[in-house]
């Protein structure tokens, strides 16, 4: 009977304890992805770094204000230039190219990035201010 009792303790007791102590993995890290609206606060702020993705022509046509161009083909080799003690807003035209740049980002070891969803696309429709 004793044994029985020593069977039932370590099943429901302990194996949940120790599988979980083994089977744990560091939680990996992630961008945010974020509205137009909310990066817009963020800029207002002066919270971010502000990262724009896309190409040269692209930038010349239109860009948030103090933004800095780092196309995203070339961010891998650019990294030192991002600032790893501030907030990162990522931007493109649309979204897809910022998501790219995100995931870079965060597999380089950058823990506070947002990836603006919609680009600079959503943020005109906004009525957002944009320079050339």
């Amino acid at each position: 009977m004793k044994t029985f009792f020593i069977i039932i303790f370590m099943t429901l007791i302990l194996f949940p304890v120790l599988s979980g102590c083994v089977t744990k993995s560091p939680e990996k890290a992630q961008y945010t992805d974020t509205s137009v609206q909310q990066a817009k606060e963020m800029i207002d702020k002066g919270e971010v770094f502000i990262l724009d993705v896309r190409t040269q022509e692209e930038y010349n046509a239109g860009h948030i204000r103090n933004s800095t161009l780092i196309p995203v083909q070339d961010l891998s080799k650019r990294l030192t230039e991002v600032p790893r003690d501030r907030k990162i807003l990522v931007y493109c035209r649309t979204g897809g190219r910022s998501t790219a740049a995100s995931e870079i980002l965060v597999n380089n070891g950058f823990t506070r990035i947002y990836n603006m969803k919609g680009g600079i696309t959503e943020w005109t429709k906004a009525g957002y201010e944009v320079v050339k």
